[in-house]
């Protein structure tokens, strides 16, 4: 049997992922988790959806972290998204004030989720986006997509990533305006009408 030095970050392995369980629903949401806008802020939108698998099916037990900039752009470092009580250690959730700009949410049994929070404003070349990171069963590493907002066309055609994509595959990254402050998003993990996911090194 051969022995591996692992006093030396260069000699160890990389370990797989392992698939995620169903767990996490326990662990992992927490009161609050989708109200990213501060509680009664005029400006808050409404995003939605569905996530579903590759055979069209709704997935019941997806969990989502969503991030977005704040209105004038800028990337918030405000903590305060999770709160503990002090006497007991529970979770609180949200203090109601500061946009943190992130949020937690999972799906219902029907697949759908929802989150509420501010219009995110432009970074440098990019048009106005969400990132979104999806775990679900069967998935050996989560997945990172955007959602972008429409709204503004001319921003949207400018975009790095959206104009490298053909009109189908950028339509998946670009919600739905059903009116009255709310955006539909779905998310398609594998087969027709795939969402683009994004890769990082």
């Amino acid at each position: 049997m051969t022995k591996i030095d692992t006093s030396r970050p260069e000699t160890v392995l990389p370990t797989p992922s392992h698939t995620v369980g169903p767990f996490y629903g326990y662990a992992l949401p927490f009161p609050g988790g989708g109200d990213i806008a501060p509680l009664g802020h005029p400006d808050t939108l409404t995003l939605r959806g569905h996530v579903y698998d590759g055979e069209g099916r709704p997935v019941p037990d997806a969990f989502l972290e969503l991030w977005g900039a704040d209105p004038d752009g800028n990337v918030p470092t405000t903590d305060g998204s999770i709160r503990r009580d002090p006497a007991s250690g529970g979770y609180l959730g949200r203090n109601g004030v500061e946009f943190t700009g992130w949020g937690r949410v999972q799906t219902d049994a029907g697949g759908h989720w929802y989150a509420r929070t501010l219009r995110p404003g432009a970074r440098g070349r990019s048009a106005p986006y969400l990132s979104v990171c999806v775990f679900a069963r069967g998935l050996l590493t989560h997945l990172f997509t955007r959602i972008y907002l429409p709204g503004d066309e001319a921003a949207l055609a400018a975009d790095p990533l959206l104009s490298r994509l053909d009109g189908a595959r950028r339509e998946t990254l670009v919600a739905k305006d059903d009116g009255r402050g709310t955006y539909r998003f779905d998310i398609r993990l594998q087969g027709e009408g795939e969402t683009v996911f994004l890769e990082f090194q």
